[in-house]
């Protein structure tokens, strides 16, 4: 078991009365939900191709609004810089789209064949999702921050035939390693304005003379549909293969973990160049025909509370980072706007600290509801929902559809398997790693060209997600560490984030990521990097204060022995604190793949004691 108080303890659960909502969530009774629930029945919740031709992710998320009663309601709101806007009827978008797929057509783009993206969070790449799969093609999305090296490495593992993107994007990125990509035949400009780049193509002026009405493609549900590549530790991103019947999956646990209603305002925050920016930025919202908002800037505190006010959003999905950034700002700055409409808050991306569940509650007026998953999974797998009860710190029990377990591990820290199957866990609280039954519809059906990669995620007839996780006595959920942050000391196994969570309770403390580090009598002990609030400054007395902070909450066995203060901890572009960088620079260590790494590891501004690996971080 992960030693120390843990977060259940210290953070009373939340208990919600289901007779108290304006608008009754969709699940109200747990148990009776997943005893009810089947994904065959989910797949009756959407319509399938006209004809029975098969099951299309755009079809269900666009044209079956659009030739309904939803055929004028507003499905896309973008927020411009200025805070103006401009809307996509669902109409207007069946049209765009069906624009888009002709434009492939045209060029020879064809079932099957790959179009990356790397715009910001505009109209056109957004059309550009949808179109690429109504045309039978497959959809990769770039996040726009990448440098030239990871876009070339995405574009050639992915084989990528088109790819859309900005004049300025084409000239910082693209331009000088468009000759190392034999593969991508067209790049299409979204402002060419007329006057595109040699080798590149007007992407407006091919919309306005592509048909209005192309048919959406005969696609059947184990099509591919979407590409998505994530980080691998080894340097080679991995590319995640998932299929249109992915959107069965997107639809249902938009009704259960996003509580979403027809008259709902939905923000999800996530860049579609992330998995969570297109199965929930996009496709779920969509498929319930709610409208859903875009903001085309980066986060400022105080534009997303006028987002929030101004647009009226019911229901907010964001990133812990996120909110630990407004928590930083100070809860005085929501106090200024009116955030009555918001009526339910989630978060994804990395595990939500407790804290933050009751700043939700004491600033947006609502608690923040944990869940999770991973590229892999394509859609929620553990949520907290509407209706139950939240225990600060877990992420929830298991949606409806899916099947949950902690799997036994050797002292090689590898799953036990006996006769062919896994060995769970059945003790309450005890750590394995977390397990889910294969099944659900948007599971990932592969990584792209590594069959024995994808092979070695399954084990005993589970998929392994290679995270740590417990699970109390009554079904919830804890996230303990990826199983290579764990850290082992003196017989004892410390989650991360559990030492994360108690630091962050400390005043001064804005940020932080704590990793093991070698000990030659303990094995290794435990060190943590503090990014501090706004008004603090660092010094050996403070560290001092924060260590014994937290010693006196978790206990000497658990609490950080070395604490450095640092000025940026290095994140994904997601917003994930990368401890295997942090860990990887601690200790001199080959840095694998650093492609989505957001911000390095500052100099630090001072230390409890030396630094016991042989490099420090940069």
């Amino acid at each position: 078991m992960t030693a120390g108080t843990e977060p259940s303890t210290r953070w009373p659960a939340i208990s919600k009365d289901p007779a108290g909502f304006r608008v009754r969530p969709n699940l109200v009774d747990y148990d009776a939900a997943c005893a009810a629930f089947s994904w065959d029945e989910a797949r009756h919740e959407l319509s399938g191709l006209p004809g029975g031709r098969g099951v299309n992710i755009a079809y269900e998320a666009v044209d079956r609004h659009a030739a309904g009663s939803l055929a004028g309601h507003e499905a896309l709101r973008f927020v411009r810089a200025d805070g103006s806007v401009r809307s996509l009827s669902f109409a207007g978008l069946a049209e765009q789209t069906s624009r888009f797929a002709g434009v492939l057509r045209g060029l020879g783009i064809g079932r099957g064949e790959r179009v990356f993206s790397l715009t910001g969070r505009s109209p056109s790449l957004y059309i550009a999702v949808l179109g690429t799969l109504k045309n039978a093609s497959v959809f990769c999305p770039l996040f726009s921050a990448f440098g030239p090296e990871p876009v070339r490495q995405r574009l050639h593992l992915g084989s990528g035939r088109a790819l859309v993107t900005t004049r300025s994007l084409y000239r910082k990125k693209i331009a000088g390693i468009r000759d190392s990509l034999p593969e991508l035949r067209h790049v299409l400009l979204t402002d060419a304005d007329g006057d595109p780049e040699p080798g590149t193509l007007d992407l407006a002026a091919l919309m306005r003379a592509a048909p209005a009405d192309s048919e959406v493609a005969a696609t059947q549900a184990e099509d591919m549909a979407l590409l998505h590549f994530t980080s691998g530790t080894t340097g080679t991103p991995k590319g995640a293969i998932h299929v249109h019947d992915a959107v069965t999956a997107h639809h249902a646990t938009g009704t259960t973990a996003l509580d979403l209603h027809p008259e709902d305002i939905y923000w999800c925050t996530a860049d579609p160049g992330w998995v969570t920016g297109t199965s929930y930025g996009v496709i779920a919202p969509l498929t319930h025909g709610v409208t859903t908002i875009v903001d085309e800037e980066e986060m400022d505190p105080d534009r997303w509370y006028r987002i929030l006010a101004e647009q009226h959003v019911t229901v907010w999905y964001t990133a812990p980072t996120a909110l630990r950034m407004l928590m930083k700002a100070g809860a005085d700055r929501a106090r200024g706007h009116d955030l009555s409409a918001l009526r339910f808050v989630a978060s994804v991306g990395e595990p939500l600290n407790p804290e933050v569940v009751a700043w939700g509650q004491e600033a947006l007026g609502r608690p923040v509801h944990d869940n999770w998953w991973q590229t892999e999974t394509g859609g929620i797998m553990i949520s907290n929902y509407a209706a139950t009860e939240i225990r600060p710190g877990s992420m929830g029990r298991p949606l409806p559809g899916v099947e949950a377990g902690i799997v036994a591990r050797d002292a090689a820290d590898k799953p036990i398997v006996r006769d062919g199957k896994a060995v769970l866990v059945t003790e309450p609280d005890a750590v394995g790693e977390l397990a889910l039954r294969p099944g659900w519809p948007s599971m990932f059906r592969g990584y792209l060209h590594e069959e024995e990669r994808y092979r070695r995620c399954f084990a005993g007839g589970w998929y392994l997600t290679g995270d740590l996780a417990r699970r109390d006595a009554d079904g919830y959920y804890w996230f303990v560490g990826r199983g290579d942050d764990v850290i082992k000391s003196s017989g004892h196994l410390i989650g991360p984030f559990e030492v994360e969570s108690c630091l962050m309770e400390h005043d001064a403390v804005a940020e932080a990521g704590v990793i093991g580090v070698p000990d030659p009598v303990a094995g290794e002990v435990v060190k943590a990097f503090v990014e501090l609030r706004s008004g603090w400054q660092p010094s050996e007395d403070l560290q001092l204060e924060i260590i014994g902070f937290a010693r006196k909450r978790l206990g000497p066995a658990v609490a950080p022995r070395l604490l450095e203060f640092t000025a940026a901890l290095p994140r994904t572009r997601s917003g994930k604190i990368l401890r295997r960088l942090l860990k990887a620079r601690e200790l001199g260590l080959p840095e694998g793949d650093t492609s989505t790494v957001e911000s390095p590891v500052e100099s630090p501004a001072g230390a409890s004691e030396p630094a016991p690996g042989p490099g420090a971080p940069q």
